[in-house]
């Protein structure tokens, strides 16, 4: 099974929707996401600037996308301790937060001073992480302890030896994707927010492996891949970080 997570494009986060930048991302992205055969279902955040790029998207495949809650960002605000600054829970300065040893593993975050500042956090997190293998359980793939369980069912979409083949698209966040991946591979999110960059609509592609009694983990193969935009001549936003992007 393959999973794809694309970030939307460059935001208008005022609005709620794609500057006009972002709409020539999305654009672009469109002409990629046609390209792939099979994918068994989209699925999309309820917010605006997701539904936008998904739009396109979803215009040229004459496909309909599921929309779920709790793929919506992840805005569950906190108080930077360093530079006061009221917003989203990373984009921590690396003075502080790599200090702290729990922020490196995937439940000591949980307990540091600052994620536990705002009450609603952690159980939004959990209900991203229950959302997400609600999700997969659907598809065959049952969570065990820190890996999945598949059963197989033998259909055309099988290959032969009853792995399945399908792949599912999720148009949504930069935060609400580290949440999940971090849940998938077993690592704090702290590592995924502060050392990786998914540019607007970027595409990550994780990917069950399965060798053995039908256990399954999620692999990544793709992460933040943004080759559409090149290849349209439409640079890469830097929306979220801090330095400018490689543009080659």
């Amino acid at each position: 099974m393959r999973i794809i997570f694309i970030r939307h494009g460059d935001p208008d986060y005022q609005n709620d929707t794609l500057t006009e930048k972002g709409i020539r991302e999305a654009k672009l992205l469109s002409e990629r996401v046609s390209s792939w055969n099979d994918i068994t279902q989209f699925y999309c955040s309820p917010l605006g600037r997701a539904k936008k790029t998904a739009s396109y998207s979803l215009e040229k495949t004459g496909r309909e996308a599921i929309t779920y809650e709790w793929l919506k960002e992840f805005s569950y605000f906190i108080d930077d301790p360093v530079t006061g600054r009221h917003g989203v829970p990373w984009d921590f300065m690396p003075e502080y937060w790599t200090q702290i040893p729990q922020m490196y593993d995937k439940e000591g975050w949980k307990e540091t001073e600052i994620y536990r500042s705002n009450p609603e956090l952690l159980p939004a997190y959990e209900e991203v992480c229950a959302g997400l293998d609600n999700l997969l359980a659907s598809y065959g793939y049952r969570r065990h302890n820190n890996y999945y369980i598949h059963t197989p069912k033998i259909t055309e979409d099988s290959d032969s030896t009853g792995h399945s083949q399908d792949t599912i698209v999720i148009f949504c966040h930069l935060g609400v994707t580290c949440m999940m991946m971090s849940h998938l591979l077993g690592v704090s999110p702290a590592i995924l927010l502060h050392g990786f960059y998914l540019a607007p609509t970027s595409v990550t592609i994780l990917a069950s492996e399965e060798r053995m009694n039908s256990n399954a983990f999620f692999r990544v193969q793709v992460m933040g891949d943004t080759y559409h935009l090149l290849q349209g001549g439409e640079p890469v936003s830097a929306a979220g970080y801090f330095t400018d992007p490689f543009q080659q």
